[in-house]
């Protein structure tokens, strides 16, 4: 277990504190906060259990959600993303982006985001490294997914990736991790 308040950073120029746990009329809240350089942001993602939202402290927020024109937030404006939602967002501004925020319920989502900023720092591209980004993407399918990974990579590439990870020895790290969730019911 990840002990909190806890930061991560990647060198894409984001960096994301988890703050606190919190309870708002019984919802469990991860408190965040986040500091984005110009330009920089998270790629198109989904929270498939979880709702994410973010109000701009500072800078220029740029954010989309798949299918739709982007959109832009400036300080004092929030930007809330339902589960389920495809979407992404970036620094729009010339200066600093920071955020205040929450995530729920928190999951596993300090170990998730934490492994792959792990993985983006020690890849030598601009993706997360390999074996760790199919690890992470095919064990917790159920609470997370990249939209613009096309389908057969996700469904067959990365499973042969980690099968061949785990002939190699290459997830030690990850002996600890959090089990996934089951997949939620849609009915």
């Amino acid at each position: 277990m990840i002990s909190l308040p806890h930061t991560i950073k990647n060198k894409h120029g984001e960096e994301l504190t988890f703050l606190e746990l919190t309870n708002v009329n019984g919802e469990v809240r991860i408190l965040v906060k986040n500091r984005v350089d110009p330009g920089c942001g998270p790629v198109m993602h989904t929270h498939w259990q979880q709702d994410e939202s973010l109000t701009v402290t500072q800078g220029k927020m740029g954010w989309q959600v798949l299918g739709e024109a982007p959109r832009y937030a400036e300080a004092g404006e929030t930007v809330t993303f339902l589960r389920g939602t495809p979407h992404r967002f970036w620094n729009d501004g010339n200066d600093i982006l920071t955020c205040d925020g929450w995530i729920s319920p928190p999951h596993s989502i300090v170990f998730f985001l934490d492994a792959i900023y792990t993985a983006m720092n020690k890849s030598t591209s601009d993706r997360p490294e390999a074996f760790d980004a199919a690890w992470l993407l095919t064990t917790y399918a159920t609470e997370y997914d990249m939209p613009e990974i096309p389908a057969f990579v996700k469904k067959v590439i990365m499973p042969i990736q980690v099968k061949i990870g785990k002939l190699l020895g290459k997830y030690a790290h990850f002996k600890d991790a959090p089990a996934p969730l089951p997949a939620r019911n849609t009915v």
